[in-house]
């Protein structure tokens, strides 16, 4: 992914109001997250922990979606469990419910979808092997990175159409 700005961030937001956006809190350190190691840009805000924002390029362009972590979600009901975008297989803990609310009028209606994504967002780098899940170690797989890479972009592609579904009622 290449580098990007505060306002091409807070600019990319199709789930949420401009003035929503515009109240996001970034990344720290955005400048110096690691771009060249990521597909698409997910961070969670350590001021409100139910909630993470999710930035990619999705059909050509850069498409970015509120997500909240359902409070009353379940707790330790599994002992792992595994990111549905980057299959990294997690604890319980290191894997959540992350909701999205769809766009347009659908959204408004309080439609939204849902995945369980790495809690952290950091799927590209558990992908690439620059960080380590919970459980110490990803599946041993008999597909590239760069397949795995692709297969995750698709997951994730299939999660923003259905967010985008919504867009046209």
């Amino acid at each position: 992914m290449r580098p990007l700005n505060a306002n091409e961030i807070r600019g990319s937001f199709v789930n949420c109001s401009k003035g929503e956006a515009q109240r996001l809190s970034l990344p720290k350190g955005l400048a110096d997250l690691p771009w060249a190691d990521l597909d698409f840009l997910g961070w969670r805000d350590p001021g409100a922990p139910e909630r993470g924002q999710l930035v990619a390029e999705h059909h050509g362009r850069l498409t970015g979606v509120t997500l909240r972590v359902p409070a009353n979600g379940p707790k330790g009901a599994m002992k792992t469990s595994v990111c549905s975008i980057c299959l990294t297989p997690h604890t319980a803990s290191g894997v959540s419910l992350q909701v999205a609310p769809r766009v347009g009028a659908a959204g408004r209606r309080g439609n939204t979808v849902g995945a369980y994504m790495c809690a952290d967002l950091a799927c590209p780098l558990y992908v690439r092997g620059k960080k380590t899940p919970d459980l110490g170690a990803r599946y041993q797989e008999a597909l590239t990175v760069e397949e795995q890479v692709t297969r995750a972009l698709g997951n994730l592609e299939a999660f923003l159409d259905k967010v985008l579904d919504g867009s046209g009622g």
